[in-house]
């Protein structure tokens, strides 16, 4: 798994939704641009993720074993990570997968960067969502409006 550690005002539209919760003290009429946010990206060397982190300025972090430096700080945290789905494969058995994943990361970012935005683009989207609120109250960092799915994935 690749972990990229991102700064910029957004990453198009997979971060579009969290936009306007990172706006601090500006008009939504505003012509002036939004200070650099900092934004982890989970999973930037998939299908989903690697586009994504071509729009932004990128410091790569790689490996588990970076993965708390990565998270230092972060403001929002997409996580596109997981297995995409394959021919045969069941929706369950693509949860098995990839809810692993997304509890692992969500804990990491339970620990490193507690009130971040969490974007969740991991599929089955419907059910690793409340995989990550789970692990976020477990952790005792759950905030509804900073637990997001992003549905429009196969778009």
């Amino acid at each position: 798994m690749q972990v990229r550690r991102v700064s910029g005002t957004s990453a198009r539209n997979a971060v579009r939704s969290a936009a306007p919760a990172l706006r601090v003290g500006r008009s939504r009429r505003s012509t002036v641009s939004v200070e650099a946010r900092k934004v982890a990206l989970l999973g930037a060397g998939g299908g989903i993720g690697q586009p994504l982190a071509l729009l932004l300025k990128v410091a790569a972090y790689t490996g588990p074993d970076q993965l708390a430096a990565c998270l230092k700080g972060a403001e929002l945290v997409v996580i596109p990570a997981g297995v995409p789905r394959k021919p045969g494969m069941t929706r369950d058995d693509l949860f098995n997968v990839n809810a692993g994943i997304v509890k692992a990361l969500v804990e990491a970012v339970a620990k490193n960067s507690p009130s971040a935005i969490i974007e969740i683009v991991t599929n089955p989207v419907n059910s690793t969502v409340p995989i990550a609120a789970e692990t976020l109250k477990k952790a005792g960092c759950y905030d509804p409006r900073k637990v997001l799915g992003v549905t429009t994935l196969d778009v």
